[in-house]
């Protein structure tokens, strides 16, 4: 099978299957739904703060919206598993590199197109509904960085939910391992280190310094980038290995 019949069979996939709908769609719903809701309501710094980013702030709903992209890659790797529906998937792409390769394709794909929509929309629609004088515009420095980093951020995020979910060929095990990285282990971590240096290079404290109008830390927009990159390529790559050593 060639590379954009392996792609158009995962794209079927995607658009047949109710939860991964359900999924993907709630990843721009949860991102800018919150972030319009929060900035609706609370569209000032808090009183005394001397770290209110205004950029930042619009994108308040990203830590929800992130978990429903790590379930949606999740659900969309670790489902070929349930009910032995890999070996039909194989059997139809017997190349695994080229199934794996159009999986991921496909699903970062459409979590970038959906994030990249649902940054914009907080984006703009935050920034609009922030108090006078409190909001920025898309010229202003780091907003547009942010707005495609959303986009980007999400998209790796998803990649490497898939990669862990094929490793552990389980919906169920790969949630357990990644929300938790994702929820407590960047507290946790935070707590233990002075100055939260060791969190800062957690997956998702890492990617969201593209979203900070004037980074400062250890690690700056793209730096921060590279780190989730780094994550991302390790989950992937174990992913890739699993897939083509062990047994269908």
């Amino acid at each position: 099978m060639s590379y954009p019949a392996a792609l158009h069979a995962e794209w079927i996939k995607i658009r047949s299957l109710r939860s991964l709908v359900g999924a993907l769609l709630a990843v721009p719903l949860a991102t800018a739904g919150l972030s319009l809701l929060i900035c609706g309501t609370l569209g000032r710094p808090t009183p005394g703060s001397t770290d209110f980013d205004p950029v930042l702030f619009s994108y308040y709903g990203l830590n929800f919206g992130q978990l429903a992209a790590i379930v949606f890659g999740v659900i969309a790797m670790g489902g070929e598993y349930k009910n032995a529906g890999i070996r039909i998937s194989l059997a139809a792409v017997p190349n695994r590199t080229l199934f794996y390769a159009a999986k991921l394709a496909t699903l970062g794909g459409c979590v970038f197109a959906v994030g990249l929509v649902a940054s914009l929309i907080s984006f703009l629609g935050g920034q609009a509904l922030m108090d006078q004088g409190f909001g920025v515009g898309i010229s202003d420095p780091g907003a547009l960085r942010a707005v495609v980093g959303c986009g980007c951020y999400l998209a790796l995020i998803s990649l490497l939910a898939a990669g862990v979910a094929a490793v552990l060929r389980s919906v169920t095990g790969a949630l357990s391992v990644l929300v938790p990285l994702f929820l407590i282990l960047p507290f946790v971590v935070g707590d233990m280190s002075q100055g939260g240096g060791a969190a800062d290079f957690l997956p998702d404290r890492a990617g969201q310094q593209i979203l900070l109008q004037h980074p400062a830390g250890a690690l700056g927009p793209w730096s921060g980038t590279a780190v989730l990159v780094a994550w991302t390529a390790l989950a992937v790559g174990a992913g890739w290995w699993a897939l083509w050593r062990r047994d269908a």
